[in-house]
């Protein structure tokens, strides 16, 4: 049976991923900082009789990735699907960023994932398998106020493309979902100031739904990105 590991899993896309893929027949190793809120989700996903592992890791501590991803790991699980979902945001004028943000940042939405799959992918290449990573147009895009965020996801996307071609001879894929603007919680964090008309944006399902299907593509082919946008264009 197919197995799919979920980072930012807690919340937002992450949640309704979990609970698709659930549905859909997948067991599922979740990834995310609140273990309560791991811990409530696999409850409420009990009743779909699929095998439901979490880990809490705080992924904007680097040294805690690999221990936890591997202790998460140890019961002989390795996904087919990982899915680098988590991320954040911070909106400013760029040039008055604080260091710290920026770290901060490029750590969740950069080197999280690079870490991420440094410790997952060697496991997933005998069986081979498929990595996603949520992305977003601003990759493609210079948005004002949003500038870290744009130079995180444009990384992101340039990050993805390496490792499909490196990767290639070891029998894993590499793609991207590039979304437009969702409604997630994110829009309420510290860090995003924006007034938004929140329900023309995507939601969290119709994400989830995107995902689903370029994890269920046979291994013969890669979508190498799949862009979801609203129908009302971007914010």
């Amino acid at each position: 049976m197919a197995t799919a590991l979920i980072t930012g899993a807690s919340r937002g896309v992450g949640k309704a991923t979990a609970k698709l893929f659930a549905k859909a027949g997948w067991d599922l190793l979740l990834v995310a900082r609140s273990k309560s809120d791991l811990a409530s989700l696999s409850q409420e996903l009990s009743n779909t009789g699929r095998k439901i592992s979490y880990k809490s890791i705080d992924l904007s501590e680097p040294e805690t990735i690999s221990p936890g991803l591997l202790e998460l790991l140890d019961q002989d699980i390795c996904p087919s699907v990982l899915i680098n979902n988590a991320g954040v945001a911070w909106t400013g004028d760029l040039l008055k960023m604080p260091l710290k943000s920026w770290q901060w940042l490029i750590q969740m939405n950069l080197t999280s994932v690079f870490q991420v799959c440094s410790t997952v992918v060697p496991l997933m290449r005998d069986k081979g398998g498929l990595v996603i990573n949520v992305s977003s147009h601003a990759a493609r895009n210079a948005f004002n106020q949003w500038g870290s965020y744009c130079a995180s996801k444009a990384a992101l996307a340039s990050f993805t493309k390496c490792l499909a071609e490196e990767e290639s001879a070891n029998g894993i894929r590499a793609c991207t979902l590039t979304l437009g603007s969702v409604n997630t919680p994110l829009w309420d964090t510290e860090t995003v100031k924006s007034n938004f008309d929140r329900s023309a944006m995507l939601s969290s399902e119709q994400a989830a739904s995107a995902l689903l299907y370029l994890a269920e593509q046979p291994s013969s082919q890669l979508i190498e990105d799949l862009t979801l946008m609203p129908s009302a264009g971007a914010f």
